[in-house]
């Protein structure tokens, strides 16, 4: 199906454009992206395509570390 959209606010297409460029994406998928989303469509159809949004969320967690401390011991008989 094709659209024409017409009177896009200078601001808005800014804002599409950078974000097309900046996740080097089509100026399109950017802006079928934006629509999906204002109309609550997108949680039916969003689909990730990297890891960006979980880069540098790590968080240090002692009991975390403490729980897997066992997968990070080497059977030395298993090795042979």
């Amino acid at each position: 199906m094709q659209y024409t959209i017409r009177n896009v606010p200078e601001a808005l297409d800014t804002a599409l454009r950078d974000r097309a460029k900046s996740e080097k994406r089509s100026l399109n998928e950017v802006a079928i992206q934006a629509l999906s989303r204002g109309i609550g469509f997108s949680k039916l159809t969003h689909r990730y395509r990297d890891l960006k949004d979980l880069v540098g969320s790590w968080k240090e967690d002692p009991d975390f570390d403490e729980a897997i401390a066992d997968q990070h011991v080497i059977e030395e008989k298993l090795w042979k």
